[in-house]
């Protein structure tokens, strides 16, 4: 039998401090349902005060704390800087990554690096730390944010070490899904398509707008609270059956 929620349960998410960002908006829809709020981004300050806008607009708990999500052990003490200060840690979104727009006979060992730093070590050093405490309490969920460009072999703004960051996202996914299951954690995938924020290489105008959504299937492209929402089922209780899979949120970008 699946170990319950407890009635007062916290959703830590990394990169959520960019004021347009999946992130941010990911942390408000989630504290409107209930959910404590812990935040970990590279500018301590903006996630700090992020997490107190939090706490201000919907009265849950919300803490923040600075962490470059590419040092394990910055990554380590921020986690147990939110852990101390909020109810228990049920869930870990991993938000938090960069573009990388470079031709792949341009890449550089530094560029491969950097990106591979933050898009895959980052979200394996945030959900060692956040499994670590929550196989002690027999209940879990971590998701993850892929891409599009990982599934269709770039094709965005981003390119190949990007798509290929984000690839690895997904088999890291799969394994501690398998790994991880009989002790009662859940590892998913959102996988979005072009989405309006800033990592998307500037404020989009609308024929940039128009242009993306033209691949896909629907109307329009994809906004933050698309996102939130396919986050928002993945890592609720309702959703203790669905492990080692990809959601694709991309406006039937990609069919698999």
């Amino acid at each position: 039998m699946a170990t319950a929620f407890p009635e007062s349960r916290t959703v830590v998410l990394t990169g959520a401090a960019s004021p347009r960002g999946i992130g941010r908006a990911t942390a408000h829809f989630l504290a409107e349902r209930g959910w404590h709020v812990g935040i970990i981004d590279l500018d301590d300050a903006a996630a700090k005060a992020v997490a107190a806008e939090i706490a201000e607009q919907h009265g849950v708990q919300a803490a923040g704390a600075g962490a470059n999500v590419a040092d394990e052990a910055a990554v380590r003490r921020a986690f147990d800087e939110l852990e101390a200060a909020l109810p228990q840690v049920v869930a870990l979104v991993n938000l938090a990554g960069v573009s990388s727009p470079v031709p792949y006979l341009e890449v550089t060992a530094d560029e491969w690096n950097r990106v591979m730093d933050i898009n895959m070590n980052g979200v394996h050093y945030a959900t060692r730390r956040a499994v670590e405490s929550m196989v002690q309490h027999g209940v879990g969920r971590v998701v993850s944010l892929s891409s599009v460009s990982a599934q269709r072999g770039g094709g965005t703004f981003s390119k190949t070490v990007y798509s290929a960051a984000k690839a690895g996202v997904i088999g890291f996914t799969r394994s501690v899904a398998r790994e991880l299951g009989h002790q009662g954690i859940t590892l998913n995938v959102v996988s979005p398509g072009p989405i309006d924020t800033d990592i998307m290489g500037g404020t989009l105008t609308d024929e940039r707008k128009t242009a993306m959504a033209a691949d896909g299937v629907l109307p329009r492209i994809g906004t933050p609270r698309d996102i939130a929402a396919a986050i928002a089922y993945l890592i609720s209780e309702d959703a203790g059956f669905v492990t080692g899979q990809t959601l694709n949120v991309d406006g039937g970008l990609y069919m698999h």
